[in-house]
């Protein structure tokens, strides 16, 4: 297959009910037509509000191949914007993050901006008169992105001037978001230290539908998992106590009917969890003084449900993944058709117990840094499988498993956790979005 600029048919024909052509994944022209149309059309996370403390601070961050920027302005609001200098189009700030202190000063000219995006000044801006500067876009300052929606202090933007609203587009699923800031006894989280960071050589897809392939951990992880769960079995002699790191990745061999019975709950737009009525998560060790603070913060009915809701991995279409119950997101970024960087960060719960943020670090560096147990057995998986998809021996990906030929979609539910429906939800969510934004282009080509 070939051709896809501007056709949302041939898009919509790489999405069958149970299956998806190779192309979604390997073909370098669809990946441009994702940062084209899906991401912009989409709602993308862009951070969270604490990296944002002080006025002037700001972050950088990409939505699609748009470079954007939030910052703090002095009146404590916040605003995003394209980085984007107006005059000769240089990037305003190139690190992903800083504080401007008054201003932002764009380091080609010296145009500078106040923290509003607003323009503040232009050196020897006499030779602009009777211009007709004063009516140009540069006048404005640096663009403003419209759509952006800041829930619980997670930063949300959609670049598309329309098309679904936030509140539409998560519905429901922002539970998921909700659960993991009310782990906090002052609902509230923040952001003390930078994320691991790291590439893979695979498409972002990839890493986006593993977060809820649940038949996959006691097979790829056995090497890894399962050889240090029976090394500790083997040496733990008369200890009763299992240590923080056995109890992180020793849930990865959990079997079939573990995840079975688990259950995965499917949102609309693409969006999903496992871990509906049990998770890896669900044994750790209690945290003393914890949910004391909790029931003083939430009384004890409401506290009980908060800490009783231990999600495993939750899926925001198009590219994050959160695990309330260790406070992680990752970000899947799209740099190409076959590398993705992916930013794992951990969230401190204000008011809570140290011990937890400690507990947190801990599974991103045992279970998502590069050194990680567990992370170089996906890994592997992605890569053998991005090379595996350019055999011409069968062009499509099978995601049957479990599947019912009068499967609804854009709907709620739960379902097996060991069903791949969710991943059947995400690409009938990838066709949409892709598919709505064409539709949008080929009318202004009209």
């Amino acid at each position: 297959m070939a051709g896809y600029a501007g056709n949302a048919r041939s898009i919509a024909a790489l999405v069958r009910e149970a299956e998806v052509h190779r192309d979604v994944y390997v073909d370098p022209e669809i990946f441009e037509l994702e940062m084209a149309h899906l991401f912009p059309n989409s709602w993308v996370y862009v951070g969270h509000a604490s990296q944002l403390a002080k006025p002037g601070d700001f972050i950088t961050a990409n939505i699609g191949r748009q470079p954007v920027m939030a910052s703090r302005h002095t009146d404590g609001s916040i605003h995003v914007f394209y980085n984007r200098c107006p005059h000769k189009g240089v990037k305003i700030a190139s690190e992903p993050c800083g504080n401007a202190g008054k201003f932002f000063r764009c380091p080609y000219h010296a145009w500078s901006f106040r923290t509003d995006g607003s323009l503040l000044a232009i050196p020897l801006k006499k030779g602009y008169e009777s211009t007709g500067f004063g009516d140009t876009q540069a006048n404005e300052g640096l663009s403003r992105i419209k759509n952006v929606a800041i829930y619980r202090d997670f930063i949300f933007a959609r670049l598309s001037e329309t098309g679904v609203s936030f509140e539409d587009y998560f519905g429901p699923s922002l539970s998921t978001i909700d659960n993991m800031v009310d782990r906090s006894p002052q609902g509230k989280l923040e952001v003390v230290a930078a994320p691991i960071r790291y590439m893979h050589t695979c498409n972002w897809k990839m890493l986006v539908e593993n977060q809820t392939d649940t038949c996959h951990p006691m097979v790829a992880h056995e090497s890894s998992a399962g050889t240090a769960v029976k090394v500790w079995k083997r040496e733990q002699g008369d200890s009763t106590e299992t240590p923080m790191a056995v109890q992180l990745y020793g849930p990865f061999m959990s079997p079939y009917e573990f995840y079975e019975q688990s259950g995965i709950r499917i949102w609309p737009n693409g969006h999903g969890h496992t871990g509906v009525a049990n998770s890896i998560h669900s044994n750790y060790s209690d945290v003393d003084g914890y949910l004391e603070q909790m029931v003083a913060a939430y009384g004890e009915t409401r506290a009980h449900e908060i800490l009783g809701d231990i999600r495993h991995n939750t899926v925001y279409f198009p590219n994050v993944m959160v695990k309330g119950a260790v406070q992680i997101l990752r970000n899947f970024i799209p740099i190409a058709v076959d590398r993705t960087l992916v930013e794992s960060w951990v969230y401190r719960l204000v008011g809570a117990p140290d011990k937890l943020y400690e507990r947190a670090l801990m599974y991103n560096r045992f279970i998502n840094a590069p050194t990680s147990i567990v992370g170089h057995d996906d890994l592997e998986m992605y890569e053998r499988a991005q090379e595996g998809l350019k055999s011409n021996g069968n062009q499509w990906i099978n995601l049957r498993r479990l599947y019912e030929p009068d499967e609804q979609r854009d709907v709620t539910a739960v379902i097996n956790g060991t069903s791949e429906r969710q991943m059947r939800n995400q690409f009938h969510a990838w066709a949409k979005f892709m598919a709505m934004g064409m539709d949008k282009h080929a009318e202004v080509a009209e």
